[in-house]
């Protein structure tokens, strides 16, 4: 802010270049904020300040001293809270709370007082003296007690009721690692406060929708983020005397080793929760790494209710949802689906062997986690450790009889090969690879050394997908763009004339980010008798890609282009996900 105000000041004609020089070195020896300083020199009046800080953002403004606080309005921001960011809470209706701060533009303020009490935030501004004098007369002579009503309000009071550093049950962060008390990092990670907070950690992913928590330590701080449709949010800064009891409830719960911290460890979260007056099961898979200044911990939240598995609501265009529909329907050979990691691949394969389910069926599965349970498919968890890798469980599979196999990834030759062979003997094979598009698939089998002719004899279809996300249906609006820009976005002139795309205004269903929810685009490659015979010869990508494009394949910027002109996605979206 202290460069803004600075720049505004002069804009507004208000302050000199001189004066504004003159304050900033009183800034650099004396301290303080810019504003505080041109206040002290006389060159402007608090007053001013405020007044000119409302009108260019926005934000009403007040005067402070006249306002009689309800206490229990005081009581949803704690002390520390208050004091940190130098803001008072003035009302509360409905799901709104009114602050008032010196500073509107502090975004991180306004997150973390909506992370920790649940509302929704509206700022307004008041000068840095009535807000310093409202501090003192409210919260000195005692800090008003937290709300503690819902899981998102548990926060503030989780933080303040923590063990302080040097209480007994307090562990000391010790950096290279030396013996440490099994005991004392149980029992701190048992502590009420810090069992209450992880849980509002774990509901409050649920809530938002999040597919992933993130708990990162750095030297100074500890970041809480959340991944909300592929976007990771900053959404809390415990402090970091926090750091280790966190990490150790969230070991105990996934039945890991408290005590190792210089290995990675997996394990898995099982919560219940009431919604809606009905138990509902959440699974989170746990990862734990070290890094540099401890150990990092990613969640991941598996919602079986999240899980679609009906594939004609995943992105499909129809005639590509044609054809890889005929393809998974074939008695034998291998359907690969592909893409980077969080491409929503996992997704597309239960939406197809639930498809293909049925009584008359054994469908056989080896996963590196199995991420969801279904019934009538036989799922068997990859434990390299112990040699269960995905080579080892599909020479066994191929002993029991099976009509359709899915490996969760091919890794190396050892599975490529087996997976090819088991397609060249009569039985369906779906597995995933990690390519950039369909055609570079056949050139990454090669290159892993599979024989060309078998590649050409066993792979039936390749699906190259990537998750975009869709615009909020509650917020959305017309959004017209140059023609030229969406000429060379891929658009022909004729369609750049007539789209109009579509964006989100931002609303308290999607965050204010525009988007709720994401929608795949899918480049679906199907291996015809003139693509056969150019895998033989050992051709390029780029010839197999004008072959394919040529029979009718729609790429990946293709099915992208059409969800813009139905105004299901944002061009910002699809030039972010795909290539021209």
């Amino acid at each position: 802010m202290a460069v803004r105000i600075g720049e505004l000041l002069l804009k507004e004609q208000r302050i000199t270049a001189d004066q504004l020089q003159e304050a900033l070195v009183c800034q650099r020896r004396d301290g303080g904020k810019l504003g505080l300083n041109l206040i002290r020199l006389g060159y402007v009046t608090e007053d001013e300040i405020t007044s000119l800080l409302s009108r260019q953002y926005g934000v009403p403004s007040i005067a402070l001293s006249q306002f009689e606080i309800d206490p229990a309005v005081l009581k949803l921001l704690s002390a520390d809270t208050a004091q940190k960011y130098q803001v008072v809470p003035l009302a509360r209706a409905g799901t709104t709370l009114t602050i008032a701060m010196t500073d509107p533009t502090n975004v991180f303020a306004l997150d973390d007082i909506k992370f920790m009490t649940g509302y929704h935030v509206e700022p307004v501004v008041a000068s840095e003296s009535s807000v310093l004098a409202a501090l003192e007369r409210y919260y000195a002579a005692g800090r008003p007690a937290t709300h503690g009503s819902t899981a998102l309000d548990v926060a503030s009071k989780t933080l303040e009721d923590l063990p302080a550093p040097g209480s007994d049950d307090d562990v000391e962060v010790i950096e290279d690692y030396e013996e440490i008390s099994v005991e004392a990092l149980a029992r701190q990670g048992e502590e009420a406060p810090v069992i209450k907070l992880v849980n509002m950690l774990l509901l409050s992913a649920i809530q938002k929708g999040a597919s992933d928590i993130h708990i990162e330590p750095y030297e100074r701080d500890v970041r809480i983020r959340y991944r909300v449709d592929g976007i990771l949010y900053a959404v809390m800064q415990p402090p970091m005397k926090f750091r280790d009891a966190i990490i150790s409830r969230i070991k105990i719960m996934a039945k890991l080793d408290i005590a190792e911290k210089r290995l990675p460890q997996d394990g898995r979260i099982k919560i219940r929760y009431q919604e809606h007056g009905q138990g509902k099961d959440i699974d989170f898979r746990v990862s734990i790494l070290p890094t540099l200044f401890g150990e990092k911990v990613v969640m991941r939240l598996l919602d079986r209710d999240k899980l679609m598995l009906d594939m004609t609501r995943l992105g499909f265009e129809p005639e590509s949802l044609a054809r890889y529909e005929a393809a998974i329907s074939r008695p034998w050979g291998m359907v690969l689906v592909t893409g980077p990691t969080g491409s929503g691949k996992t997704n597309t394969l239960y939406s197809s062997i639930s498809k293909l389910n049925s009584t008359e069926t054994n469908i056989m599965t080896a996963e590196d986690p199995v991420e969801f349970n279904i019934q009538g498919v036989n799922q068997v968890q990859v434990r390299e450790q112990i040699g269960l890798t995905f080579a080892a469980a599909l020479r066994s599979f191929l002993r029991q009889d099976p009509n359709i196999i899915l490996v969760g990834e091919v890794r190396d030759f050892e599975t490529a090969e087996i997976a090819v062979k088991a397609a060249l003997t009569g039985h369906l094979v779906l597995s995933t690879l990690h390519t950039n598009d369909a055609p570079s698939t056949v050139n990454r089998l090669m290159n892993m050394g599979i024989e060309p002719f078998l590649v050409a004899s066993s792979l039936n279809l390749v699906c190259a997908q990537r998750l975009v996300r869709r615009v909020c249906p509650n917020c959305v609006e017309p959004s017209p763009m140059p023609v030229q820009a969406l000429i060379q976005a891929g658009f022909t002139v004729e369609e750049a004339r007539a789209v109009v795309p579509q964006k989100g205004r931002g609303c308290e269903a999607c965050n204010l980010t525009g988007y709720r929810g994401r929608i795949g685009l899918y480049e679906v490659m199907d291996i015809t008798d003139d693509l056969r015979e150019l895998v033989l010869v050992g051709a390029s990508g780029q010839e197999l890609r004008r072959k394919a494009m040529d029979g009718g394949m729609i790429s990946l910027r293709s099915s992208g282009l059409r969800k813009i002109r139905d105004g299901i996605t944002t061009v910002d979206e699809v030039l972010r996900e795909t290539v021209k």
